[in-house]
């Protein structure tokens, strides 16, 4: 059954421009989900400006949660959204190998509160996963959607499975419940395609990392979704707002900072993620659950994060700038 968008639980329209922080899940040392330091981290990224939350996607260890947790995450993250005044939207990963649980994820995440879905494509026996399985697997999730649903290009965990531009966009023509695309697999030239092909009022395609953001934006992207931005949102808001106003020279230099900061973090995981928010800013561990590994704090205090603790030094210049204007 297709549902109308009055039973859909938000208008069929893609996500707001913006930086949106795929937010990861901080653990405590028996591996239970560490609440106050999700909230610490929740408020410190609605504070900084960014556009929305992206709960359960990779950084969020989305795989090492029970359904259970993953609804519990929901709505805390939706109570603290409306306590603080923010309009930030949630992208809640709704990802499983069949159309079945898959559908079945999206009717919980939107129960709990979350505004959109960010559905990988099944990876179950790869060899199998022929173009046509995969358009007809997104056609029949979208086709009964409880929401509007954003598809996550990400071969690294998908076993190399890469959708086409062509794919892409013939799924958003066919259906308006599917309004964007993450590229994590960081093709500027398929963002380029995809934005000149679909209007930005009904599709939405997301830089997927923070090395590309600027880039993107060039390309017609929404914004960005990006890893980096768990540690440094206003850097990332910052960029936005320079290169809306045109100020691209200042843009290009924030945009190196982000490159090189991004590439320096990427070597120590989901972990390492964690672990920047402890050291820069005093919340949290950088605990993961098992098998994921844990980054040691020594090894990680050891190693060389120029790049990284500029960022964040920037990142605290500009929350200084902002506390002083209000």
């Amino acid at each position: 059954m297709v549902l109308s968008r009055e039973r859909m639980s938000c208008s069929i329209t893609p996500p707001p421009f913006g930086v949106y922080a795929p937010v990861v899940c901080f653990f405590t040392e028996d591996e239970e989900i560490d609440f106050p330091s999700v909230t610490h981290h929740v408020q410190r990224l609605l504070s900084s400006g960014v556009r929305g939350l992206v709960l359960h996607g990779s950084n969020g260890e989305a795989t090492h949660l029970s359904q259970e947790e993953r609804l519990e995450v929901i709505r805390h993250v939706r109570t603290l959204i409306k306590e603080s005044g923010s309009s930030a939207v949630i992208i809640s990963g709704c990802s499983s190998n069949s159309v079945r649980e898959t559908r079945k994820l999206i009717e919980d995440a939107q129960k709990a509160g979350a505004d959109y879905a960010l559905v990988l494509p099944p990876s179950y026996w790869v060899a199998a996963m022929t173009k046509p399985v995969l358009k007809d697997f997104y056609l029949e999730v979208a086709g009964s959607s409880a929401l509007p649903i954003m598809i996550y290009n990400f071969p690294g965990v998908t076993g190399g499975i890469d959708l086409d531009s062509d794919m892409i966009t013939d799924l958003a023509r066919e259906r308006p419940e599917i309004v964007g695309v993450k590229l994590t697999c960081g093709n500027l030239g398929k963002l380029q395609r995809i934005s000149a092909t679909l209007p930005s009022t009904e599709f939405a395609a997301f830089a997927g990392k923070a090395d590309f953001m600027l880039p993107g934006l060039v390309a017609g992207s929404n914004g960005v979704i990006s890893a980096l931005a768990n540690v440094v949102p206003r850097a990332h808001v910052e960029l936005a707002k320079l290169y809306q106003a045109g100020e691209l020279k200042e843009a290009i230099s924030l945009q190196n900072g982000l490159a090189m900061a991004d590439w320096e973090l990427s070597k120590f995981g989901i972990s390492g993620v964690k672990m920047a928010c402890q050291s820069g800013f005093g919340y949290g561990t950088g605990n993961a659950r098992k098998p994921l590994p844990t980054i040691n704090t020594e090894n990680f205090a050891l190693c060389q994060h120029s790049a990284l603790e500029g960022m964040i030094a920037v990142e605290k210049q500009l929350a200084c700038g902002m506390k002083s204007a209000n």
